[in-house]
């Protein structure tokens, strides 16, 4: 059912003509009386202006049978932002007061019957000079019917206990207790519903997150279909998407690329985690042709937030952190969020252990109407130990000497890695009209390394004996990206457009000094014997020594966004990049430089045969510089390595609270370096590598309280031309078969409202080494959780592992990496 009230449309003369034009730039317009005023007079006429009422011009009701909206359009579709704890019930009614001016044409009241079976009325009403009252009244009691009211830009919840009271909704944010995202940036770069995007893409939104009591970014991953970990040593996890590395360049922070986002240890300031599968370099410039991870910061909230929660659990797990935000001002435009958290852990792995320190404040200030200036800020600190692997002989493969175990580490327990990560953006968004806007964004990180090593060489004949070297390094890393787009909606006949203009520049510094490599005491991997010392040098006395590696980039494209009909709609987009690499041996006292330059082109289309399915087809395509951004070198003769990709799909609707996507792929790396058989000592580009398959998710409601977020991928990526490696053979840590379930349900009535279940089903099938001489077998991990909400107190207990299977999350080389174990964490909140 749709009602609506809104004024016929008015034209003005010539003065509309002149506003338009300086609204459209940006300039602020006062027009003068004929007779001229003072100074004083025009300032004091321009801050009533700007402090009025904001005007409700229209209302709409939206109803299902389990939902109103209430819609209240304001001019210039400005935010009405209000204290949503004032909102009360009396008697049948849901009452809220709003700071707003009704401007309805011949009327100064609102109503409409029966917009649903348990309303009986809802109201609209001047109650004085600058408020307005929102009345909905049941039949015989309070509704039942979920009541949200929309003005503006903000969305509130009316029900004091409804299932879902989010209070705010930004951009691309989504509602409280919501699994199902139906909007996102990270496709586009603007802000489209994910049915309108040609490309699969899966949101890990923060209700996952807090259910899951998710801190690492890799327990946040394994509800994605089609990632997985390449290999993982204690504070340092790594990626493939579709088969294909995701790291370094493939890592975003609010859609910007942070090399370092992978190296987050702590999740508290985080809204949620996006994934884009496939090449993506149109968006982002170079990187690997498996996809993209966005981190997408928490961001400031109009409404007063304050929430505070411990955890404890095995391993000795202690972890604290709070979470405030809200207006710095009466006019609430200066808001601001701050997360703070502290984890002290052990590990089931002897010896490996870490805390870390987590300070994120952000500041958005609306600098006018029509501008908003964002600044973040971040400081992480953090001292970990290093998990060396278990060796692959005694663990997957036999070992005369017997089974090692799982709990083996082969570092010293003097060895540990420090981290200092301070990482500040700001971003600005100027609307020059309701048509086009500027969006400007600025990301700084930087980040000094101490790394204590005692490092595998080998496993000796015996099987039992493990050479080691040990080293001291550090290192200090900066990254830069500075992103500036314009983006504009226009129509061409009856085509409509929304276009992206855009620049980028990035710049990837890192510099090593190091210190010189010794030879360590060996280790027996069946009865190891720790605290021996380095002895002699093995590789070397350098000396003070080091190398220094840097990559600029350049990056143009353009966006357009075509609706030639309602239900079928076009993206074509392409971008030119410039890269520039140096290195720097100061051991060798050797030098390298180069520059590559690429075109990688995007196109899709999306057809809409009803509303809620959407049939999409794409190519899009990639290019990383030989060796990526950290390489070790550089031969200026080698072309980009470049990857293609062919890409049909649907996304379904299947209501307004559950969606999902089947995506086929087919997607190929080409220009790989392989050894020339004719001279082995030198590499030529010749290798392929493609990877292949099916990707299905589903995420949403399945009925009041129950949500749901699962996900399948068939991945077959092999290797297709190499003169080193046999043709066919599959690509390291690629399981053909990969799943997650992931549900919960919360009792919404009765004695037993507020507590609730979650259980978790991840399963990922045998995975291949590099050489494919060993077969990392699969696994079926459960989780599980029993939770309980009420007023301002929730309270978890999360068991990962339920059933305590042994299995191996990755390999590298001749090791493995032992999965977690049983745990238990146990966490208590408070809002207040």
């Amino acid at each position: 059912m749709l009602t609506t009230w809104m004024p016929s449309a008015r034209f003005a003369g010539k003065s509309i003509v002149f506003a338009c034009f300086f609204a459209m730039l940006g300039v602020p317009t006062v027009w003068a009386a004929p007779q001229a005023r003072s100074q004083p007079e025009a300032a004091r006429s321009l801050a009533q202006a700007e402090s009025a009422p904001i005007k409700v011009i229209g209302i709409k009701l939206n109803s299902t049978a389990t939902q109103l909206e209430i819609i209240l359009e304001t001019q210039d579709g400005k935010p009405l932002s209000v204290d949503a704890s004032k909102f009360k019930t009396v008697g049948n009614s849901l009452i809220a007061d709003l700071p707003a001016v009704l401007a309805i044409p011949n009327a100064q009241t609102f109503t409409a019957t029966a917009p649903t079976g348990d309303i009986a009325t809802v109201s609209v009403t001047q109650i004085d000079a600058t408020n307005i009252q929102v009345s909905v009244t049941g039949t015989t009691a309070l509704p039942t019917t979920a009541v949200t009211l929309k003005a503006g830009t903000l969305t509130y919840s009316l029900n004091p206990a409804a299932p879902d009271p989010e209070l705010e909704i930004l951009v691309t944010g989504t509602r409280k207790n919501e699994y199902r995202v139906p909007n996102t940036s990270v496709g586009t770069k603007t802000d489209t519903p994910l049915r309108d995007i040609p490309q699969a893409i899966q949101v890990v939104p923060k209700q996952v997150l807090q259910d899951q009591q998710v801190t690492r970014l890799d327990d946040a991953l394994r509800n994605v279909a089609g990632v997985t970990q390449s290999f993982n040593f204690g504070p340092f996890t790594f990626y493939n998407i579709r088969g294909f590395d995701a790291t370094e360049t493939n890592l975003l922070r609010n859609g910007q690329i942070d090399i370092l986002s992978g190296q987050v240890t702590e999740l508290s300031s985080v809204d949620r985690v996006e994934v884009l599968k496939g090449p993506a370099s149109v968006l982002f410039g170079l990187g690997n042709p498996g996809g993209s991870i966005n981190i997408v910061s928490k961001m400031p909230l109009s409404t007063p937030l304050a929430n505070a929660d411990v955890t404890i659990g095995s391993n000795n797990l202690y972890r604290g952190a709070i979470d405030f935000s809200g207006p710095l001002n009466d006019s609430k435009s200066v808001l601001y969020r701050l997360n703070l958290a502290y984890k002290n852990s052990g590990s089931f792995v002897d010896f490996l252990n870490g805390e870390s320190l987590n300070i994120s404040p952000v500041v958005s200030v609306a600098l006018s109407d029509k501008t908003n200036l964002t600044v973040e800020t971040e400081y992480i600190k953090s001292r970990d130990s290093n998990a060396s692997g278990i060796p692959v002989v005694g663990s997957i493969l036999p070992n005369p000497n017997g089974t090692v175990s799982r709990n083996l580490n082969l570092y010293e327990p003097s060895d540990r890695i420090e981290q200092n990560i301070i990482r500040l953006g700001t971003k600005v968004d100027h609307k020059f009209n309701e048509n086009w806007s500027l969006n400007n964004s600025l990301l700084f990180v930087s980040r000094n390394l101490f790394q204590r090593r005692t490092d595998i060489i080998g496993l000796e004949p015996d099987n039992r004996t493990v050479t080691r070297s040990f080293s001291e390094s550090s290192s200090e890393n900066k990254n830069y990206a500075l992103t500036t787009n314009v983006t504009g909606k226009f129509t061409t006949g009856s085509v409509g457009h929304q276009l992206l203009v855009g620049i980028d520049l990035n710049r990837f510094d890192n510099n090593s000094p190091l210190r010189p490599s010794f030879g360590a005491a060996s280790i027996d991997i069946f009865n190891p014997v720790y605290g021996g010392s380095p002895s002699t040098i093995s590789n070397g006395n350098f000396g003070e020594s080091g190398l220094r590696q840097q990559t600029n980039s350049l990056g143009i494209y353009v966006q357009d966004q075509l609706a030639l009909k309602d239900n079928l709609k076009f993206l074509v987009g392409g971008r030119f990049d410039f890269v520039d690499r140096q290195y720097n041996d100061f051991v060798a006292n050797t030098s390298s430089s180069g520059s590559d330059s690429a075109f990688s082109p995007r196109v899709g289309v999306v057809y809409q045969p009803t509303k809620a399915i959407s049939l999409y087809s794409s190519y899009t395509s990639s290019f990383t510089p030989p060796g990526g951004s950290y390489f070790f070198g550089v031969d200026s003769s080698f072309k980009p390595e470049r990857g293609t990709q062919y890409e049909v799909g649907v996304k379904a609707d299947i209501n307004d609270r559950l969606s999902a996507t089947l995506a086929l792929f087919d997607l190929t790396r080409s220009n790989v370096t392989t050894a020339d058989p004719d001279n082995p000592a030198v590499s030529i580009q010749v290798g392929e590598q493609k990877s292949k398959g099916l990707e299905l998710s589903l995420a949403g409601k399945i009925a009041p309280g129950w949500n749901i977020s699962t996900s399948y991928a068939y991945t077959d990526a092999r290797i297709t031309r190499d003169n080193t490696l046999p043709v066919g053979n599959r690509l390291s840590n690629v399981p053909n078969h990969a799943a997650s379930l992931w549900t919960s349900y919360e009792i919404s009535s009765g004695n037993l409202q507020g507590w609730g279940a979650g259980l978790g089903l991840f399963y990922v099938g045998d995975r291949a080494d590099f050489d494919n001489s060993y077969t990392v077998p699969s696994y079926l991990r459960t989780d599980a959780s029993i939770f309980y909400k009420r007023d301002q107190l929730k309270a978890s207990l999360s068991f990962k592992n339920l059933f305590n299977t042994n299995y191996f999350e990755s390999s590298l080389g001749s090791r493995v990496y032992v999965g977690q174990p049983f745990t238990v964490q146990a966490n208590v909140g408070l809002e207040f």
